[in-house]
């Protein structure tokens, strides 16, 4: 189940308390904004069990949509920084992290004075992604120093990815680098809501545990209609879980992008 949210309120949410490590749902239910009054209500009451509006013709609307917009500016736009048309399937090599990835290792708190609004700094975001990450464990550095984009567009990570602190610039430094989509056997919750909110990555959980299935440099296709990864060397295919009905928020670029192309709010 998901949510949306406004201002400085969390954004989305998931039922999938396992994966998340949530606690009883009612002790983690989120309220979200009627956007039209701009009043907070429950999740059933104005959006029904999905959680998000209904996106029949919405979706629609949104695969035909041209590029994304600026870069992220939090609670007044949305949309990834990179100029991304619609996209499905992804491929290129990997770069394979373990369990319990945090947002200190994803990007460090001496970093967080960088503005993502500000071009300029946004994409200086991107040159320090994973950059916490400890040499010892990773000696290929995710981005290489003095580039500001990765040679990996696809993150495969273990559990509990992104977990730790709420800072947005985590997946919007991944998106700087040129992250398309971060593979994982579960994820923080707080960071796939950030995925959402952003528009910067699409978020992915796998049935299997990829980590232990690839190495730093195989490249995959990743295929989000058909909910697959497939190893390009060996032709095995591993599957996904479907994103649902979040994925038509990210295919926008993010919470804002989407409130505005589906009409919730002010074009």
């Amino acid at each position: 189940m998901f949510g949306i949210c406004g201002g400085s309120r969390t954004g989305v949410f998931s039922a999938d308390y396992e994966h998340r490590g949530l606690g009883e749902a009612e002790d983690d239910f989120i309220p979200v904004p009627d956007v039209s009054g701009l009043q907070y209500t429950s999740v059933p009451e104005t959006l029904g069990a999905t959680g998000l509006p209904d996106v029949g013709s919405a979706h629609a609307s949104v695969e035909r949509a041209g590029p994304r917009g600026p870069p992220f500016s939090g609670c007044t736009g949305g949309g990834a920084g990179h100029d991304r048309g619609m996209q499905a399937v992804f491929t290129g090599p990997v770069y394979v992290v373990r369990d319990n990835i945090d947002t200190d290792q994803i990007i460090p708190a001496q970093f967080l004075t960088l503005v993502p609004t500000i071009p300029a700094e946004y994409e200086k975001l991107g040159s320090y992604a994973l950059w916490g990450l400890p040499e010892s464990l990773y000696p290929v550095r995710y981005v290489k120093e003095g580039a500001l984009d990765s040679e990996y567009p696809i993150v495969v990570g273990g559990r509990n990815f992104g977990c730790g602190s709420s800072r947005e610039h985590a997946p919007i430094a991944l998106g700087s680098a040129g992250c398309r989509v971060v593979l994982a056997q579960s994820f923080a919750r707080i960071f796939f809501r950030n995925c959402i909110a952003t528009g910067e990555l699409y978020p992915c959980e796998t049935v299997d545990r990829l980590c232990d299935e690839l190495k730093t440099g195989e490249v995959v296709k990743v295929d989000l209609d058909a909910g697959t990864v497939t190893v390009t060397a060996t032709g095995k295919v591993f599957s996904l879980k479907p994103l649902g009905e979040v994925r038509p928020v990210i295919d926008a670029g993010g919470i804002f992008n989407y409130a505005r192309q589906t009409g919730m709010m002010p074009a």
